[in-house]
């Protein structure tokens, strides 16, 4: 094996074959990547630390093959309030001889003192409730782990143990109190107290390699996570097809925060959704409506409020989350998905309190982000108010790919069961997340349930990278009425009953039409072998606006202030190869629509 004996403190980006650390050689990684393609030997009371955001990305393909007892050092930082939980996954396990990944406990969790020197938590017994920021002490009563469950009986009590295989999931609860140690001189303490955040050193094995998690039939839960040193491409582990015993689908805790209890019966929390939908997209992310808990940990089917919205694309050090099964069988991490990403740069969040740590991004991570407002997913939200209590929320996506059926990574199942609800129904399940092709003659089911007399207010509070222009009605079959929930709300009340066809989206409305025009004198063309669209205006009609839409509603040209001219020219090269639609507004806000197809071999 070749060795590197490295200097105190790495400073740029670094790749390496492979490395040796020595117990007289400690390595400090300041806010970089630390690249190795295999192996790292860590030699007894060896220190490799990772700080100011640094990260380690390994390229081992197969089963780990680090080696030694020394340790990586890696914060994360998780809710101050001890009342709050976290969901966790450790990037590291115990530092034995053995090569390989190992388990992790939270007796291996530390309380930074300074950059490089740290204190073990305490770990509280069972009978103690509320975890403290100095000297940091942890609450073991809250550390739990969930696989293959389909009931709140099912979560398993890990407590002091160091029995968290790679991969698993726990649940651990924050701290009370403020510890103004700084010990990266970034002016972040390890818990500014309040709604701040509470800093955890990871010390043991650096995980590695693939990192195998067991699903189940079903819909069946299993608390997972970030298993690595790095950020994880979170759409890459969901939708890589070796993948496919689970949905595609992440679900993340969300919990009230202004509830000061440790009573199940006074929990206020639930799960949010984050559909990947495309490998290089920013997912679709819908909060969590808030569930209230019976003393049992069954639901109470009283929602509330709504969480907040998070990115999600690439998971930090330490994210936990949960997945389902659609089949018996397995998941696997692998090295593929590590990327250096930085936790705060937009689309990698923590669930915690919300700060500031942003910093300049890795050109690696520009290039192979690109434009990160251009990679949304066409999708619009819609809001449904229940007896003025709380909002659900789900979300409609585009994809010319998608299909009117369940895809996997993009349609996503409910987590909640209220008796008054709304959803999207497909093959039996409840979905807040459902993808289609867009078509502007389809109309989408949307399923309503009450227990009793309901109140229900439907409104469209934001449309994201989807044609601006283009109507959302909600149709009531009741009394055959259309209503636009993107420009006004539609308030119903509904006697006890569930609906399945009663309320439909759609994109029309069959009394006011879609308010478009046919000009006998406005001609539109595709001029393919100079790469323009181009629009005869004879009668110089005024307009103010031209949109061009692929096929899934995105908007990929757009120009203002037309005026009243009597030719129009746009350029259509850099295209993909397609059929697009070529909207433009005349100053009275009449539409004119017409399908062009582009053809730009080549590109």
């Amino acid at each position: 094996m070749k060795k590197f004996a490295l200097l105190i403190y790495i400073i740029s980006i670094q790749s390496f074959g492979q490395i040796y650390v020595g117990a007289s050689t400690p390595v400090y990684v300041k806010n970089q990547v630390l690249y190795v393609g295999q192996t790292i030997n860590l030699a007894a009371n060896s220190n490799l630390y990772l700080r100011n955001l640094s990260q380690l990305v390994q390229g081992t393909t197969g089963t780990s093959t680090n080696v030694g007892t020394g340790i990586v050092s890696i914060y994360q930082e998780g809710s101050s309030d001890n009342f709050d939980y976290n969901y966790w996954c450790s990037p590291v396990g115990i530092n034995v001889a053995a090569t390989g990944n190992q388990n992790f406990g939270i007796t291996m969790l530390n309380r930074p003192t300074t950059s490089t020197a740290s204190t073990a938590a305490t770990i509280l017994p069972l009978a103690n409730l509320d975890g403290i920021a100095n000297p940091l002490s942890i609450a073991s009563r809250w550390i739990y782990k969930l696989t293959n469950a389909n009931s709140y009986s099912q979560w398993v009590q890990v407590g002091t143990t160091t029995t968290l295989a790679p991969g698993e999931g726990f649940t651990m609860k924050g701290t009370s109190g403020s510890d103004a140690v700084d010990p990266e001189g970034t002016g972040i303490v390890n818990n500014p107290g309040g709604t701040g955040a509470q800093r955890y050193d990871f010390r043991g094995k650096p995980n590695d390699g693939n990192i195998t998690v067991t699903v189940g039939a079903n819909n069946s839960s299993t608390l997972t996570g970030n298993p690595y040193p790095s950020a994880l491409h979170l759409n890459a582990f969901l939708l890589d097809p070796l993948n496919n015993a689970c949905t595609g689908i992440a679900y993340f805790w969300e919990q009230d925060k202004t509830i000061n209890s440790h009573l199940i019966a006074a929990y206020r929390g639930g799960y949010a959704t984050y559909s990947p939908g495309t490998l290089g997209s920013n997912g679709i992310y819908v909060p969590a409506t808030f569930n209230s808990y019976k003393g049992d940990g069954s639901l109470n089917n009283v929602g509330t409020s709504s969480g907040l919205m998070r990115q999600r694309k690439y998971a930090p050090i330490g994210q936990g989350f949960v997945i389902k099964g659609a089949a018996n069988g397995t998941v696997t991490f692998r090295n593929s998905y590590r990327i250096f990403y930085k936790e705060g740069e937009g689309l990698s969040q923590f669930e915690k309190p919300a700060k500031d740590k942003t910093t300049a991004k890795s050109e690696e991570t520009v290039k192979a982000e690109g434009t990160e407002a251009s990679n949304d997913i066409p999708h619009i939200r819609i809001n449904a108010i229940i007896n003025n209590e709380f909002t659900r929320q789900l979300a409609l996506a585009f994809l010319p790919e998608a299909t009117d059926a369940f895809d996997r990574g993009l349609d996503a199942v409910s987590m909640d069961n209220f008796p008054n609800d709304t959803f999207f129904l497909m093959e039996g399940k409840n979905y807040v997340i459902q993808g289609t092709n867009f078509d502007v003659t389809k109309q989408i089911p949307l399923t309503v349930k009450a227990a009793a007399s309901t109140t229900l207010k439907f409104y469209i509070p934001e449309v994201i990278n989807f044609d601006p222009t283009q109507n959302v009605f909600l149709y009531d079959a009741a009394d055959a009425s259309f209503h636009n929930i993107k420009t006004g709300n539609y308030e119903v009340t509904i006697p006890q009953g569930v609906y399945p066809d009663r309320f439909k989206i759609t994109f029309t409305d069959k009394t006011l039409g879609t308010n478009e025009e046919t000009k006998t004198n406005f001609f539109i063309i595709q001029d393919n072998s100079n790469r323009l669209l181009k629009a005869s205006n004879p009668d110089f009609i005024a307009f103010k606006s031209f949109y061009l839409y692929d096929i899934a509603g995105k908007m990929v040209r757009s120009k203002e202030n037309l005026g009243a001219e009597e030719n129009y020219s746009f350029s259509t090269s850099g295209l993909s190869s397609g059929v697009y639609i070529a909207t433009f507004i005349t100053v009275d806000n009449e539409k004119i629509t017409q399908k062009v197809i582009i053809s730009n071999a080549g590109n």
